[in-house]
């Protein structure tokens, strides 16, 4: 089977490379030629447009920053649609909104090209290990075709509804995580200024109800060692609670703490640290506070 892989990127590129681990043909395309290159040296063939990855592909997957860019790269005139052949299966798995997975869709039904959103959960960690979470939604029987390649990048493998719902759960992930980041944040820092000892906190939430998964993977890897490099960046969760706004909007709902989460993210990056982690959001709190939250020496 011809899988066609656009966007090699901080997650495409690890998905990339276990899909032709687990024997797949690839064909790939991506505006570096760089990551298209080391590709190739691990036996992808290499496209110079969407359009042409699609004409020589049964199955395309594409992983994208920005809605403007899956749009861009699936319905221009050298897109996906200008080359893909009716049979022919999307599966879009950045994170963009409901809407944006219906609208490709509603397009390509036209080509007789079926599409399955399956934005994914994990980072870039998730993704080189290929234990990503991964969120569809489209047609069960497309779902079941594409199925043994997704499992090629992910363990947990969700079909949660028609075109659309998989964006729905993954933006929902995305409101929790960038509340509950931002949160670990102004506590730590709240704790740290009131003389509190950062390991002994991180200790004592640990085992009780402040626990999460925010603070056990940023605290310790992070936060702890000083450590701002991105696992997934504030630039990143800044436009995904952008798109969780609108998901909102269209839903004719208010979402406060959303709301602050995301003013809190977009101020980050007028600061110049939209490149950092999600969790150098505590960055903006320790200035005002005075304080820096880091582990004793001897446990860094």
């Amino acid at each position: 089977m011809k899988i066609g892989f656009i966007g090699i990127g901080t997650m495409g590129k690890p998905m990339a490379t276990n899909l032709i681990k687990a024997g797949y043909q690839l064909i790939v395309y991506d505006v570096n030629s760089k990551a298209v290159a080391e590709l190739q040296a691990l036996g992808a063939k290499s496209a110079v447009s969407p359009m042409e990855v699609a004409q020589d592909s049964e199955i395309i997957l594409t992983s994208l920053p920005t809605p403007q860019i899956v749009e861009q790269v699936v319905l221009g005139p050298e897109g996906v649609l200008a080359g893909a052949k009716a049979g022919t299966v999307l599966v879009e798995m950045s994170t963009v909104t409901p809407e944006t997975s219906r609208k490709l869709a509603k397009a390509a039904e036209t080509q007789g090209v079926q599409v399955l959103d399956a934005p994914v959960s994990g980072g870039e960690a998730g993704a080189k290990a290929a234990t990503l979470t991964i969120i569809v939604g489209g047609e069960r029987e497309v779902f079941e075709k594409c199925l043994p390649i997704l499992q090629a990048l992910g363990k947990k493998i969700y079909h949660v509804g028609k075109v659309g719902a998989g964006q729905a759960v993954k933006l929902i992930n995305q409101l929790l995580f960038g509340i509950n980041v931002a949160a670990v944040g102004e506590a730590l820092v709240l704790g740290t200024k009131a003389g509190i000892n950062p390991d002994t906190m991180f200790e004592i939430l640990s085992e009780s109800a402040g626990n999460s998964y925010a603070l056990q993977t940023r605290y310790p890897n992070f936060i702890a060692k000083g450590n701002f490099k991105p696992g997934f960046a504030i630039d990143l969760i800044a436009k995904d609670l952008g798109l969780v706004i609108n998901m909102a909007k269209e839903n004719q709902m208010v979402l406060p703490l959303g709301g602050l989460a995301e003013q809190a993210y977009r101020t980050a990056q007028l600061l110049g640290c939209g490149g950092m982690d999600i969790s150098g959001i505590i960055t903006l709190q320790e200035k005002l506070a005075g304080v820096e939250v880091r582990a004793t020496e001897d446990k860094k």
